[in-house]
């Protein structure tokens, strides 16, 4: 029977009937996006403005993670922020003095002589008391800063916004997941008031319609430049900045804004009448009832602004492209499951392919937050890359992956020239970075090794969904400088290969240990596979494969095993710390099978994991890791299970986001794509035969082939 695609994602459109600080909703299309509250555009900021935690431990983490205390999940820790965000809207602060970024670097002593690494950086973020010593990787892991562009907002005829939500009556604001569009219905002032909204698909363009008697009454919206409002260090000079506005008849005005160093554009038409406010641009509809606004924004001078158009035709466009999105490549349905879990499964399941293509699909990797707003300031990490972005060639909608190969192209010199540094053939890939791919001081990311080999991962399954020779030609440079890397990390002891020290695994526990750690079972098992990849990428080219990646592939150590017979996370005390990241079980169904795991002490590990690990202290990503390894070890209800944990970590807000950490991390798209990176393998299980439990109905649509061709059929 054939999915009707159109009713299982509109079944699950989320709908605000009432203003809360995490009501929220995105339209946007991977290289811009913007958030809006129940007015259907920008209005109420502050209500929905990030809260510190009171209950926040503050520490600098220099010594080891903070602890986390025990908390239940409660929807009033968390808020959402009103941004516009942009891949290209960056800007960097200025310091009370010039920084160096030597400053921020160690030298370790290893067994291959010193290897120096950025690491002179706690995890304290800018408002944080920071010690001097710190300042420099502080600056350098601060800058640059993803900029919040402006925001649409309903004003009165004075050019202020209504100050509260609650101003609003019978409120009714939905987003039509299959269209895009936000559809917003309420009563302001004893008028009824519906808002439109829509984002382009290929361009930074957003648009807006209104219908009120308000408007007829001097109401209107307006663009507003906010000041940014990422904190400030105590080292960072007060931001300079500027706007300048530049009026081409009463429908049409660009203006520029600076800053610091930075200047973008932003162009706006309307059908009605603009006027400069100074820090906002006003639009009023000339005694009219109804009001479109169109903005347009460039990075760089005004000239650089996309042509002139409609908010019909970005709505046209949107719904077009948003129809081809859910129509094509592979879906899933619980619909007719008796089980009550399904329903919100399949809610997850939907509103995560939404915003991970709204946020996640862009031209640069994704920040964690994707454009929703900043965590990090913004930055991208790559270990998190294959979290936002693997699940699209698993769904078959791999080429909104590839719009972001083009980075790692142009980021491969400053990769190769991190890893010279150190002494290393090849390129080391950064684990927080920006467009710049410079490596981002930090105590805990400059250790981390797990995203080394997202990339050889990341285009074996383009591959696999299906890509031609010139495919590979093409990007086989970033799989031989990885590759390169790889081989040449490891240190050889008794004819296997380690892991060695200065490390940290994906379980960050370890970081008080980094200067020991050695051979994490996942990263081992990792180290492993991807090069016996790269290996199989040369002979698809008509290249010999390398002796060198086959013999570390073929020798890397095996796992260090507990008297228990589990796996333990690392190979060196403590051996393995119950908290945080399971990664353990990552080396197993998340990562394809390798000769150095054996199924059945992972079977034994999972149930480790299941009955003794400390789940409050885990993230969005660890249901699904340990869901990836029920599927593969045989067991769909135990995955299932997991996907469904009743934990604080595994909440989904009605509008699909994955809440962390109150006062910070509020949303947690890695969650998002691990869910459907998770739902990937049981539908490839479940089209194999598997058997799903009792309760459950599951029909799927696609080939799934990528999560089980990825198991190479070569000779260790």
């Amino acid at each position: 029977m054939t999915i009707d695609r159109r009713r299982l994602v509109r079944t699950h459109n989320p709908v605000y009937t009432s203003a809360h600080p995490t009501a929220v909703l995105t339209v946007g299309n991977g290289d811009i996006a913007m958030s809006v509250d129940v007015s259907g555009l920008q209005t109420f900021p502050r209500f929905h403005e990030i809260v510190p935690d009171p209950r926040r431990v503050i520490t600098d983490g220099v010594s080891g993670l903070p602890e986390q205390r025990v908390r239940p999940f409660e929807v009033d820790d968390f808020q959402i922020p009103l941004r516009t965000q942009a891949g290209w809207g960056w800007y960097r602060t200025r310091a009370t003095r010039d920084f160096r970024l030597e400053e921020a670097e160690t030298v370790y002593d290893t067994s291959r002589g010193p290897v120096p690494y950025l690491d002179r950086m706690g995890l304290q973020r800018p408002a944080d008391p920071i010690a001097a010593e710190f300042e420099a990787g502080a600056w350098f892991h601060y800058n640059p800063r993803r900029a919040h562009l402006g925001r649409l907002a309903l004003v009165g005829p004075d050019g202020a916004e209504p100050q509260h939500p609650s101003l609003l009556v019978d409120v009714r604001t939905e987003l039509d997941l299959f269209s895009a569009t936000v559809q917003a219905e309420y009563s302001l002032e004893g008028e009824r008031v519906s808002v439109t909204t829509v984002a382009d698909p290929a361009r930074d363009v957003l648009a807006v319609h209104v219908e009120s008697g308000l408007l007829e009454r001097g109401w209107g919206v307006a663009w507003v430049f906010d000041e940014q409002p990422d904190d400030l260090a105590s080292f960072e000079l007060p931001l300079e900045h500027a706007i300048s506005w530049l009026q081409d008849g009463t429908r049409r005005g660009v203006a520029e804004r600076r800053v610091e160093s930075t200047t973008y554009a932003v162009e706006i038409e309307t059908s009605g009448v603009l006027a400069d406010g100074g820090d906002r641009i006003l639009a009023t509809a000339a005694g009219l009832s109804h009001l479109d606004v169109v903005v347009a924004l460039a990075p760089g001078k005004a000239a650089a602004s996309v042509e002139p158009t409609s908010f019909e035709e970005v709505r046209t466009r949107a719904a077009s492209w948003w129809q081809g999105y859910w129509q094509d490549g592979a879906a899933v349905s619980f619909g007719g499951s008796t089980d009550p879990r399904a329903q919100e499964l399949e809610r997850r399941v939907v509103l995560s392919q939404y915003l991970l293509a709204v946020n996640s699909a862009g031209s640069t990797p994704p920040a964690e937050s994707g454009l929703t707003y900043n965590t990090w300031t913004g930055k991208f990490h790559l270990e998190m890359h294959w979290w936002h972005a693997a699940h699209f060639p698993l769904w078959e909608r791999g080429h909104l992956l590839e719009r972001s190969l083009q980075w790692y192209h142009d980021a491969l010199e400053r990769a190769r020239e991190t890893a010279a540094r150190q002494g290393y053939r090849g390129a080391r890939w950064p684990k927080q970075t920006d467009p710049s791919a410079r490596e981002s001081p930090s105590n805990i990311g400059v250790f981390l090794v797990w995203q080394q080999p997202h990339l050889i991962h990341l285009l074996e399954l383009l591959r696999t969904e299906g890509r031609d020779d010139g495919f590979l030609r093409l990007h086989y440079p970033l799989i031989e400088a990885t590759a390169d890397f790889m081989a040449d990390f490891v240190e050889e002891r008794d004819g296997a290969y380690v892991l060695p020290p200065p490390l940290i695994p994906a379980q960050e526990s370890y970081l008080a240990d980094r200067a020991t750690t050695e051979s994490p079972t996942f990263e081992l098992a990792y180290w492993s596979w991807a090069l016996l990849c790269a290996n199989e990428w040369r002979r698809r080219i008509g290249l010999e494969p390398r002796e060198e990646w086959q013999r570390v592939a073929a020798n890397m150590r095996t796992p260090h095993v507990l008297p228990d017979g589990t796996y333990a996370a690392i190979a060196t005390p403590p051996y393995l710390i119950r908290k945080d990241h399971p990664s353990m079980l990552m080396a197993t169904g998340w990562l394809p099978d390798t000769r150095i795991i054996d199924l059945e002490i992972m079977r034994a590990t999972l149930d480790a994991v299941w009955s003794d690990w400390d789940l409050q202290s885990s993230w969005g990503w660890d249901y699904p890791v340990m869901a990836m390894a029920a599927t593969r070890l045989g067991d769909v209800p135990r995955a299932l299970d997991a996907l469904l944990h009743p934990s604080p970590k595994n909440v989904f807000l009605r509008n699909g986001h994955n809440p962390q950490m109150p006062g910070f991390l509020t949303i947690y798209l890695p969650a998002n794509g691990g869910v459907l990176a998770a739902v990937a393998h049981m539908a490839a299980a479940v089209r194999a035969g598997a058997a799903v439990p009792e309760g459950w109905i599951v029909e799927t649509e696609g080939a799934w082939a990528g999560t089980a061709d990825l198991n190479l059929r070569v000779v260790y």
